[in-house]
Order: structure tokens, then sequence, then C-alpha cells
């Protein structure tokens, strides 16, 4: 252990619902215990809602989903419509999952995905005003078939891209481009003069482009690379002020292996051998405990691992 860094806890800091939440957005947040948004929620709702490209850059489970949510929920209430973007099935099901336990009146979620069957994309297509989906679903399915969207493409309100730190390297190139893609698409169907309606509300005739709000729990620069991502302006809200507990924080340098490299040189242990020792040693003396990891595979070395190690000192503490 070469460094430990202690955080204080904090209280956290609350304000009014904005002005323009829906009556029964606030119901629904108050039956599950919600009666006021952290200030961060507000202020990127606020800037959302007033037409700003925002990024909500907070600590993990300070309540993003809320943030966006709010100017979301009223747009749909006015008869506009939300896109979801997330690099992951399993983020998307989440997202599909307390859109729906909220059961806000007017709010049609659906997931569009590989898995949706096809007779349900037709329905999705005509009826959903709240679509989770994919960078890839979108590129190959939304706009290479945009056409067919029109109606959606037309009201697009907001544009929810989450976990947008995962965008980077080839694929957040690939993502910007198909941002870019939209936001063209986009700016076709909401200044066709064949349909005057499209801009019906005042917000909405300050730009060809829906507004944009990210979220990422772990992005160093959130300004610069949001702004890079969507090719737009974005304002980042980068205050945290939902409570937390006191954290202390501990780096841990990987022990030397018998094993050596070029030159003979020492090779300590990998990251995922180290987090499975650490692991086990945290569950023999009860410490509930998460090991997070960079792939599926790696949960799986790591779990094994720690269970054979667990297994071992079982066996020899048995043995004596």
């Amino acid at each position: 252990m070469t460094h430990v860094e202690y955080l204080p806890g904090s209280h956290g800091v609350s304000e009014h619902w904005p002005d323009w939440t829906p009556p029964s957005v606030r119901e629904r947040l108050a039956e599950q215990g919600i009666t006021s948004p952290w200030s961060h929620q507000a202020a990127a709702a606020d800037l959302a809602r007033s037409g700003s490209n925002v990024i909500i850059a907070t600590g993990t489970a300070s309540g993003k989903s809320l943030a966006f949510l709010l100017p979301c929920a009223d747009a749909v209430e006015h008869g506009g419509t939300v896109l979801y973007i997330s690099p992951t099935k399993a983020l998307a099901a989440d997202q599909r999952r307390a859109l729906t336990d909220i059961g806000l009146p007017g709010l049609r979620p659906a997931t569009y995905d590989g898995d949706t069957p096809r007779e349900e994309r037709a329905w999705i297509r005509a009826h959903a005003n709240y679509v989770l989906t994919n960078p890839d679903m979108l590129h190959h399915a939304i706009l290479g078939n945009h056409a067919a969207w029109s109606s959606f493409l037309r009201r697009l309100r907001y544009v929810v891209i989450d976990e947008a730190h995962r965008y980077r390297g080839v694929f957040g190139s690939h993502m910007a481009q198909i941002v870019r893609r939209l936001r063209r698409v986009c700016a076709r169907y909401r200044s066709d003069p064949a349909h005057p309606r499209a801009h019906h509300r005042p917000e909405e005739r300050r730009s060809a482009s829906p507004v944009f709000v990210l979220a990422s729990a772990t992005t160093g620069t959130p300004e610069e690379s949001a702004s890079r991502l969507i090719g737009a302006p974005v304002r980042a809200v980068t205050e945290d002020s939902s409570p937390r507990p006191p954290l202390s924080f501990a780096l841990i340098e990987p022990e030397l292996t018998e094993e050596k490299g070029e030159n003979g040189a020492p090779i300590r242990r990998t990251a995922p051998a180290e987090a499975a020792h650490v692991l086990a040693g945290l569950v023999e003396e009860g410490v509930r405990t998460l090991a997070f990891v960079r792939s599926r595979q790696a949960s799986e070395v790591v779990a094994l691992t720690a269970q054979r190690i667990l297994r071992e000192r079982e066996a020899r503490a048995a043995a004596r």
C-alpha cells in the first residue's frame, strides 16, 4: 500500500424543483421518496431546458439520471421525443426499467436494439417517444432508415449520451461521426417547410439540432471531450452536491513474483491477480466488497481466482 487518501463525508445540498418541472414528475418521484433535487441535478436540468448542450460529470450514484429525466419528461409532455444512447445493452435495460418503474403518464419508453423483435419495431417508430438504443443501432437501423423515423426525428428534443467517457479512440471517432450525421438528419426534418408545425415550442426555434445531454462519472476534461464528441459547444456541471459517506482511497502496488522479464527484470502480479488476492483477504475479514474490472472476462478471472485462494487457505487451515 503506497498511499491512502481520506475524503470527508457530505450531507448534500438540495434545491427546489425547477418551476417548469411537470407536476406528474414531482408526484411520481415523491412516491419514491425523492422530494427535491440536488443542486447539480437542478443546474444541469435548467441548462438543458434552456437549450444548452450539457455534460453532467459528477460522481458515481450522484443522480445523473434524474438530472436528464426532468427536461426529457417535460419535452415528452409537450409532444417531443427523446433518444437515449448507451454503449451497452445492460445500461439501456436498466434505464428502461427505471422509466417503467416511475410510470410517468404519456411516457412511452422502448428499447430499440438488435434483440428487439421485428414485429415491435414498427410500433416503436410510430408510437414510442423515449427510445433507448446504442451507437451501432443508431447508425444502421435509425439513421440508415431515417425516412421511416421522420416523425420521431422531427420532434426530437433531447439526445442523452450516457457513459460518455467510453467514446474514445477509434470507437470515439466513429461515435463522433454518427452524432454529426444525426444532427444533419434532424436539421433536415426540423426545417422541412412541408411540416410548418415542426417547431411548436419557442426554445425549439433556436436551433435545428436537438439538445445533447451527456453523463459521465470519470471523465477528466468533460467540457472539452463532450464538445469534440458532438461537434458543438457544451456546458459542464461538475460540482457534485449529492450526499456521500466518508471515503478512504488506497493505492496498492502489486507484489513481485518469482518470474523474470527482459534482462532479468522482476515482474509484478497483474492487476486482476492482485485484485483477486485483495478481494479474498477482504472476504476473509467479512468486508462486503465490489471489484470493478475492465471486461467480463477479467471479472470471471478475478472471481474464480479469489475463490481458489479462499479454498486453498481454508484447506491449509483445516490441515493444521
